[in-house]
């Protein structure tokens, strides 16, 4: 509604009498003022077909129909000033169905009990989380958000980074004890190495140091679980992120070989079909960037 019709001066009486109702032949509030919306409160007349306000030389008061227009406008002001302090408490606790596309290995080996202490924090959110490989459709499919690992493709889709996985070589014991260690990165063409389907070339860095590898085996695939697996069972050297495996390096399942190298870390990303997303939708964002965000 803009600034108020009236405003006080003086004294408090004189604020809490221009703030009562006027009744009919009530004498006018003494220290109110019109604020100087003559325009505006003309315009409302005209558009009414009704007096608001009774204009003297000397004074200007609400009219009967001035004083009804001025408390029904009242509760729309009252109304929305409820739901902008209901809106916030919404914003500090959100509640609803959050909807989420996961990577499956992404979500199973390291995002669920990120996702656990998340619901902790906002018990008046559900679930529905959707593990597929594919990549939905967010604006055909009724997701709130997607979470995506590596490169993304071109579209209208709104994209927020929000973590980065550090990969590096990793085998285990009994595969180390059986077929040796690689020392240059070199020497990795000549192990076995168990590989993402496509990605016949290990790029490695160490500082501004940078190597292409070869790489062969008997397994490529695309699962990053069963990668892992793999390299638990002695199959072969794996490129994982350490924070799936990292489990595996605390039991002594797995080792780390050639410290020194890694391969350039991968981003995730939270994909959304629009920027005016839900509360929930924000604070999950949010929460998982604070969690998988690498400096």
């Amino acid at each position: 509604m803009g600034r108020p019709l009236f405003r006080t001066q003086g004294s408090e009486h004189a604020s809490q009498s221009c703030r009562r109702p006027l009744r009919h032949r009530d004498r006018p509030a003494k220290g109110c003022r019109v604020e100087g919306r003559e325009g505006n409160i003309a315009d409302a007349e005209k558009a009414i077909g009704l007096r608001l306000l009774h204009r003297t030389t000397r004074k200007i008061e609400l009219t009967e129909a001035g004083q009804l227009y001025f408390e029904r406008s009242k509760r729309i002001v009252d109304e929305a000033r409820l739901a902008h302090e209901q809106l916030g408490a919404m914003l500090e606790q959100p509640s609803g169905v959050l909807r989420v596309s996961l990577p499956v290995d992404l979500a199973t080996f390291y995002l669920t009990p990120i996702i656990g202490v998340f619901a902790r924090h906002y018990p008046g959110i559900t679930f529905e989380c959707d593990l597929t490989p594919r990549r939905v459709d967010l604006v055909a499919e009724p997701f709130d958000v997607g979470i995506r690992i590596g490169k993304l493709e071109d579209s209208s889709l709104i994209t927020r980074l929000i973590g980065r996985h550090s990969r590096h070589l990793y085998a285990s014991p009994g595969y180390i004890e059986a077929s040796g260690e690689p020392a240059p990165p070199t020497d990795l063409a000549k192990h076995e190495c168990i590989g993402m389907l496509r990605s016949p070339i290990w790029t490695l860095h160490r500082g501004a140091n940078k190597v292409d590898v070869a790489v062969r085996g008997r397994f490529t695939l695309n699962s990053v679980g069963m990668i892992r697996a793999l390299a638990v069972n002695h199959q072969g050297i794996a490129l994982l992120p350490e924070k799936i495996i990292a489990d595996d390096l605390a039991s002594g399942r797995l080792r780390r070989i050639l410290p020194e190298w890694q391969k350039s870390p991968v981003n995730i990303y939270a994909v959304t079909e629009t920027r005016l997303i839900p509360a929930k939708t924000q604070r999950f964002i949010e929460f998982l960037s604070s969690r998988l965000m690498e400096v």
